[in-house]
């Protein structure tokens, strides 16, 4: 019970943060929101976040309430993925994948400007899938399984294996980046893969990666391209004033 109250009390001070920033009734204006993880189309609750606190929540509920207008949230790498398919490094393309590889790792899909959210509201989400390939070790993930895509391809996971400044660090973490986005191509094939998140400032990755996931896809050509971001830390928020179009404000 400690548990539930104490995560209650961040997702109120969440909400109150938002109200101080927002205001609260003073126009019709809405909001989106991008959060690390989902709300679960079954009961409205957040779930599969890394911010473990706001698992179970009602945070879209919540804002409503407290924000007295209209909420739309979304997974933030499916808010990275609009933003830069919408006016950013994907602008034009038909299918986007977009990468988040930060404190954690996330994906989202953008088909012809629109999110794509699934059925269980998860699309995108590679980064709880296993790692392709052979490893010595499968690390605890805190979603309960181990060995995620995550667990190696996360900036906490790339400084425990020695950091970007070592040589042999960079050259595994490529390989495994190569495999991992290579089982998404197979998949999804999409015609631009965009990194974001703190990692994707390593130059490196647009050119060493491309060259490395051939090896993994199932076709004779990749056409697919690597690109960094256009708009930095600052498209997770534009892609949640995405989630509103134009017309509907």
């Amino acid at each position: 019970m400690a548990g539930s109250s104490c995560r209650r009390c961040d997702d109120a001070g969440l909400v109150e943060s938002a109200k101080q920033k927002v205001g609260s009734g003073r126009t019709a204006t809405p909001v989106g929101v991008g959060i690390p993880g989902a709300e679960s189309l079954t009961t409205g609750l957040i779930k599969n976040a890394n911010s473990t606190w706001l698992i179970g929540q009602p945070l879209r509920a919540d804002l409503e309430a407290a924000l007295g207008r209209p909420v739309r949230l979304a997974n933030d790498a499916n808010c990275f993925a609009l933003s830069e398919a919408t006016d950013g490094a994907a602008a034009g393309a038909e299918v986007v994948f977009g990468v988040i590889l930060g404190t954690g790792v996330g994906g989202g899909i953008v088909v012809d400007g629109k999110v794509l959210v699934g059925a269980n509201a998860i699309a995108g989400e590679w980064g709880h899938n296993p790692l392709p390939g052979a490893e010595p070790v499968h690390p605890p993930c805190y979603c309960g399984r181990s060995g995620c895509v995550e667990t190696f391809l996360s900036g906490p996971a790339l400084r425990a294996d020695g950091g970007a400044e070592n040589v042999a660090a960079m050259a595994r973490y490529e390989q495994r980046l190569a495999r991992a986005l290579a089982q998404v191509i197979n998949i999804l094939d999409p015609d631009v893969i965009v990194l974001g998140g703190g990692l994707s400032n390593l130059d490196r990755l647009y050119d060493r990666v491309p060259r490395l996931w051939g090896e993994q896809v199932f076709s004779d050509a990749v056409a697919t391209r690597l690109v960094k971001n256009r708009h930095g830390d600052s498209s997770g928020v534009r892609g949640a004033a995405w989630l509103w179009p134009k017309q509907q404000e």
